[in-house]
């Protein structure tokens, strides 16, 4: 399955439920970056088809409010802080660890969906994969941590040695 696809239904399928409860006449999505826009194309793209899938049209069924920190990290908690005192259903933190570490210290009660290239329980985002624990869920690619376990297993199978022997003729 390609990232994309895994986003698209994973921000629908996280943003339903919640904009089930909204009690305003159009929810809020609270959209906060590390990055600037023009760096964030394939994401946003791929974030409005989720949506869209889940039957959500920005403008017509729901609000965004963007937030973008430019690659700037500084301003990030005062973007989130921005963000959270609009009240959104839902808090989108993209951009990797920076975003969802400033969403996380925003709000603890807004959920908080989040994407992040590394471990999200080193990093303090949640209490541990499979039971994350109180309004912060999202996804991670954990490529560094499965490449070392991937290496590991390669080395104790024996791979490295047989790769070896048959270079060396």
């Amino acid at each position: 399955m390609k990232r994309r696809d895994f986003m698209k239904g994973f921000v629908g399928a996280a943003v339903w439920p919640s904009f089930r409860r909204e009690k305003r006449s159009r929810p809020l999505i609270g959209f906060l970056s590390s990055r600037s826009r023009g760096d964030s194309t394939r994401i946003l793209t791929a974030f409005r088809q989720g949506l869209a899938e889940a039957g959500y049209i920005a403008g017509h069924d729901v609000s965004i409010e963007y937030r973008w920190a430019g690659g700037d990290y500084e301003r990030l908690p005062a973007l989130a802080a921005d963000i959270v005192d609009r009240s959104p259903s839902v808090l989108i933190a993209a951009g990797g660890e920076p975003s969802a570490l400033a969403a996380k210290a925003a709000s603890d009660s807004i959920p908080i969906v989040f994407s992040v290239g590394g471990d999200p329980v080193r990093t303090g985002l949640v209490n541990s994969l499979n039971r994350p624990g109180g309004n912060m869920t999202g996804i991670s690619l954990l490529a560094t941590e499965l490449e070392a376990k991937r290496l590991g297993a390669a080395a104790r199978d024996g791979a490295p040695r047989e790769s070896y022997r048959r270079s060396r003729g």
